[in-house]
């Protein structure tokens, strides 16, 4: 359902992730009272993707989702103007700021998905009232006119831009013309590569980002942080600090100690000139040899096999990783004794909203949120530690603050991946798997569920235990493989942990795929045929089948060099990747090739789609070759991307593709969907070219 609101310009709304009715007579937001069609008199946009024709001939769509590069605003951009038939660049998609209601979550692969309907519709909606307010104008049939480059044209090429119709067409509630969205037939804009609307912005500096911003009175700030996850203050001497030049404030906060500066230049000398003793945290006499000691215990059992099977297994250890956007965390908070104002980047912004309220000691209702773009997320923009620490900071010092997270910082004290052990064994019988059974531990986030006690808003519980689940059986999953089972725990530690870019199936999905590998050499058949013959779903095939074939599946490369293949399904999407690498240095590999080919139904954005693989390929590079994280008597060792390795220019393949499947079904998920096939492709090639059985991830580590 789509919604008129009252307004001097065409405004229409629509729900998003929830079933409500709009409400009326509240005060316009600050995009409505500042936006650029100055609306007077508007209803409330909570809960909804709002769509609005301003009198300049813009189609502003006020977005309830994050841009942190994955895309999204010109996905959404392209679903409005092929509905409206308007420019591109007549489509304008800033961010919505924190709601009080509806769905305004950034994550699991589910923008595109959830947008897809409501925006077209929107949309379509608004097509029709414009049309019928030119028909009118004009004294016309209105299924005789039709649109064009945000603008109405009759039959004897007459035209009138929407801006122009705007006013007329919303006191329009029946349109004379369908509202419905256009069949995918007669699509132009979606499905059509398309460059993204904000890239000339964001190469010229003119996109901005938190660090950006400039808020009347908002100083440079920054924290000294223990040297221990975990660690707590004990005392500190901040003379020598305060008496810096450009220092305005030392505050002490739950996470250490906060300078706020005239400059970051100050900010950091300050920090480093305060005299600190820190309380170890409760982790100091844990390391990586006890985690993964730890881990491996904790694995549920597989069971016994089917009698008369033989069986193939693994271990496969994977360490902890570092989201790392290359944007580091910045947020600026203006803590006043009655209101606040934050603005950061943030996938959940109504929850940020309600825990800054409450950690300030503020109803909700006098907290502002505003949503600001990211450079980059990888899952580390759902939680919101600088948010609630910046604004802690501000309520300290009584002034705003713009409080930048150092990569250092970020690293050493912010959210990672968690540490995992798996333990997989497929048994296999009269040349087909009869059993696959995959069982694994993880480092658990459910301490900062429980609500234990958390300093700067992590926990701090130091105890270790171990939950475990039972297995589970089923009948299905990607393979053939008769009755699959899963089952899984956790452990325990006071960890800043948090959803890395494709969650679980990150790890679990490239150890069943290493897995696979060594069933089919068991069996001696092909990786891609044994594949073939065992997938359950004909897209997933397909996909199989395309990088095979444009990856040139099987040619003969020289000792040291391989080829590698790996599957995944997920989100209502499915992809393959085969990898190309030169491991004649074990100690040194370099992906040489990727080719990767996904089905995700309707790809709105292609160029963007085909931008994404390429992140996951490096993503799965980097994860399974050399990025990790080590822990060292409860601190992480790692600090900037000198020591956390992530994959450079000059570990990027030399030749990428990406192939999009046609589809006209409705969107699957993609932003994560890659991840999975390129780590499990990557490990099994370099399994193959270096004839080993790589266990612990990354490789060189």
């Amino acid at each position: 359902m789509v919604y008129s609101l009252a307004a001097s310009t065409l405004t229409l709304a629509a729900p998003v992730g929830c079933d409500t009715s709009p409400a009326e007579g509240v005060e316009p937001t600050a995009a409505e009272a500042h936006g650029p069609s100055r609306v007077l008199v508007t209803g409330s946009d909570e809960e909804m993707l709002v769509l609005e024709v301003t009198a300049a001939n813009k189609v502003v769509v006020r977005l309830p989702r994050v841009e942190v590069g994955q895309g999204i605003t010109t996905a959404v951009a392209m679903m409005i103007a092929e509905e409206l038939d308007a420019r591109l660049v007549d489509v304008d998609i800033p961010l919505a700021e924190a709601r009080a209601k509806g769905n305004q979550y950034t994550g699991g692969s589910s923008s595109v998905r959830s947008l897809y309907g409501p925006a077209r519709a929107l949309a379509a909606t608004a097509r029709a009232r414009l049309v019928t307010a030119a028909a009118r104008r004009w004294h016309l049939p209105a299924r005789s006119l039709r649109t064009r480059d945000t603008m109405v044209v009759a039959p004897d090429g007459r035209t009138a831009t929407f801006g122009s119709l705007t006013a007329a067409a919303a006191r329009i509630h029946r349109p004379d013309v369908s509202d419905k969205p256009k069949p995918a037939s007669e699509h132009k804009v979606i499905g059509r590569p398309t460059g993204r609307i904000d890239a000339r912005d964001i190469v010229t500096g003119k996109a901005k980002y938190a660090g950006d911003l400039e808020v009347a009175g908002a100083k440079p700030t920054v924290v000294a942080r223990p040297p221990t996850l975990g660690g707590r203050l004990v005392s500190v001497d901040d003379r020598a600090a305060r008496a810096m030049p450009g220092v305005h404030a030392v505050v002490k906060v739950a996470g250490g100690v906060a300078v706020v500066a005239e400059s970051f230049h100050h900010a950091f000398k300050a920090r480093d000139a305060l005299r600190i003793t820190w309380r170890p945290g409760p982790l100091a006499s844990l390391s990586d040899a006890g985690i993964r000691s730890r881990l491996r215990a904790a694995v549920p059992s597989v069971g016994a096999p089917p009698r008369g099977s033989a069986q193939v297994e693994g271990e496969f250890e994977f360490a902890f990783v570092s989201h790392a956007p290359m944007e580091v965390l910045t947020a600026v908070a203006d803590v006043r004794a009655d209101r606040a104002e934050i603005w950061f980047s943030s996938q959940t912004p109504m929850d940020a909203r309600e825990s800054i309220a409450s950690a300030i000691g503020l109803p909700k209702s006098k907290v502002r949120v505003h949503v600001v773009r990211g450079g980059g997320s990888f899952g580390r923009r759902l939680n919101y530690d600088a948010a609630i620490e910046a604004a802690l900071i501000s309520k300290a010092a009584r002034r705003p603050v713009k409080l930048m997270w150092s990569r250092g910082d970020d690293i050493r004290h912010g959210r990672m991946r968690g540490a995992s052990h798996h333990r997989i064994r497929a048994s296999h019988a009269r040349g087909r798997v009869v059993a696959f059974s995959h069982a694994m531990a993880s480092v658990s986030e459910s301490y900062e569920r429980q609500g234990l006690a958390a300093q700067g808003g992590l926990a701090v519980r130091g105890d270790v235990t171990t939950v475990a689940a039972g297995p589970l059986p089923s009948d299905s999953g990607l393979y053939n493989f008769g009755r699959v089972s899963e089952s899984s725990s956790s452990v325990e530690l006071a960890m800043p942990l948090g959803a890395w870019r494709s969650v679980d199936s990150g790890t679990m999905r490239t150890a069943e795929e290493i897995v696979v590998d060594e069933v089919a050499a068991a069996l001696g058949q092909d990786p891609v045929a044994f594949r073939r013959g065992t997938l359950r779903n004909k897209a997933v095939k397909a996909v199989l089948d395309k990088v095979a074939a444009a990856g040139n599946w099987g040619r003969p490369l020289p000792s040291g060099q391989a080829q590698g293949v790996a599957v995944h399904e997920e989100y209502g999407s499915c992809v393959a990747c085969l990898v190309e690498i030169d491991a004649t240095d074990p100690k040194n590999p370099r992906v040489t090739k990727v080719v990767m080919a996904a089905d995700v139904g309707t790809a709105v954005n292609p160029r963007g789609l085909q931008a994404q693989l390429m992140g996951t390929a490096v993503d799965g590079i980097s994860t399974v070759l050399r990025a990790g994280l080590h822990i060292d008597r409860g601190a992480v060792r790692e600090g900037s991307f000198a020591d956390f390795r992530y994959a450079r220019q000059q570990h990027s393949p030399l030749r990428f593709e990406a192939h999009i499947m046609a589809s006209r079904r409705e969107p699957g998920g993609a932003g994560e969907l890659g991840v999975p096939a390129a780590a499990g492709a990557v490990a099994n090639a370099y399994a193959r070219a270096t004839r080993t059985k790589p266990r612990r991830f990354p490789i060189n580590f």
